[in-house]
């Protein structure tokens, strides 16, 4: 058995796995996306590869109705050959030096997401890290405002089951674990 679903068991809704989030089987996955919507590189082009053409075309039809993505914000789509039901889209921001609005615009993707997430009856979501690759936001400063966001939604709203924070490498997974064990105390 999994040892993220070992921990659900145990009765925590935050859990923390590292691995491909693509092979997630939670209601809806986030996508750390561009504006654009139309796919490009670390976890926003495999979501879209693994997830097939039905992911881009529900993206171009966004775009048709409402143009690029502002960041913080969100979008959902069906999630295509994924495991998962839906696909929420969320831009997060660009690093520049911590004092341009960043951790709000971090936490909204956050907010945003589990709010569409919640719209559309998903009660399991699995997070990538958001705005820690070519967006250059701190992974420890990253991994805070996740975890905050994510705990104070939780706490307000008793809809969803679990959130699940998937990271790719060893580097994130000790920094997510030590917050999230920190955050128990």
């Amino acid at each position: 058995m999994d040892s993220w679903k070992k921990k659900i068991q145990q009765g925590n809704r935050l859990v923390l796995f590292q691995g491909d989030i693509t092979k997630v089987a939670a209601d809806a996955i986030v996508n750390a996306a561009n504006s654009s919507l139309l796919g490009g590189g670390g976890v926003d082009g495999a979501i879209h590869r693994a997830g097939g053409p039905a992911i881009l075309e529900a993206c171009k039809e966004i775009r048709a109705r409402q143009g690029s993505c502002p960041t913080g914000e969100a979008v959902v789509t069906p999630a295509g050959n994924l495991p998962a039901k839906y696909v929420i889209h969320t831009v997060g921001p660009v690093w520049q030096s911590g004092d341009r609005d960043e951790p709000e615009l971090l936490a909204n993707c956050y907010r945003n997401s589990l709010k569409l997430a919640v719209a559309h009856g998903a009660k399991t979501v699995a997070f990538p890290n958001i705005s820690t690759g070519v967006y250059s936001y701190p992974k420890d400063k990253a991994a805070e405002v996740a975890i905050r966001t994510v705990s104070t939604f939780l706490a307000q709203d008793s809809f969803l089951d679990y959130i699940i924070f998937v990271v790719f490498d060893k580097e994130n997974y000790n920094i997510y674990q030590q917050l999230i064990n920190k955050d128990k105390r």
